[in-house]
């Protein structure tokens, strides 16, 4: 009867379907945590090698030399006469370009040439393409950047997309927000898994207090 009550040793049945449904949420937390890790490993391990690759610049310069690498000939075509026009702005004369070439996508446009010269860069995701097109012999010349690994992994990590126009961009800018947010996620489901392992709560709570004092101190002496 005691138990019964909720005056006895014995769990209310409001305090058991409390259990319940925490235990529920725990399992809902640790396998969203385990799945999202496994979804989003690529991203993970692009942007962990991309920042080593950065934060050892120098290292691989020595290795593989200094500044970015060089540009190869892939061949001259011929521009439809029209595509390029001496009155229009570069970026329209730019995205016509590429459009009769049928290589459209990411671009920029560096400054303009005294002679009229137009250089468009294609920045697909393996390696840059430039494009230069000469006005008095209508023929574009197409390179394609040398590949490296370090460089690559760098043009990935700072990529971007919502700027663009492209839907495949955009779309990797979302795959970016994602792994954002659920970093985020990962750090607070670490805290509720690790307060629910009672054992784990002193050691848990001298690494985080030493992670969060390292961090400040770091940020207060650099």
């Amino acid at each position: 009867m005691d138990g019964e009550d909720g005056s006895g040793r014995a769990p209310s049945h409001a305090r058991a379907a409390t259990c319940k449904l925490i235990g529920m949420i725990s399992k809902l937390i640790r396998r969203t945590h385990m799945y999202l890790a496994l979804f989003l490993s690529p991203w993970i391990v692009m942007y962990a090698l991309s920042t080593m690759a950065m934060n050892h610049r120098k290292g691989l310069e020595e290795i593989f030399g200094n500044g970015p690498p060089k540009f190869e000939r892939l061949k001259v075509v011929d521009v439809p006469a029209g595509v390029v026009k001496a009155d229009s702005p570069r970026p329209e004369n730019a995205k016509r370009l590429l459009d009769a070439l049928k290589m459209d996508g990411m671009h920029n446009v560096p400054k303009a040439r005294a002679d009229g010269t137009l250089v468009v860069v294609r920045h697909p995701a393996s390696a840059p393409v430039r494009i230069t097109y000469r006005p008095d012999t209508g023929k574009a010349l197409i390179e394609k950047q040398q590949g490296r690994f370090s460089f690559l992994l760098e043009r990935m990590h700072r990529r971007r997309g919502y700027q663009h126009p492209y839907g495949v961009d955009k779309a990797w800018a979302f795959s970016v927000d994602l792994v954002i947010v659920v970093i985020v996620f990962w750090v607070l489901s670490g805290l509720w898994m690790w307060w629910e392992l009672k054992s784990a709560r002193r050691l848990g709570a001298l690494s985080m207090a030493g992670g969060l004092a390292l961090f400040a101190f770091l940020v207060a002496v650099l």
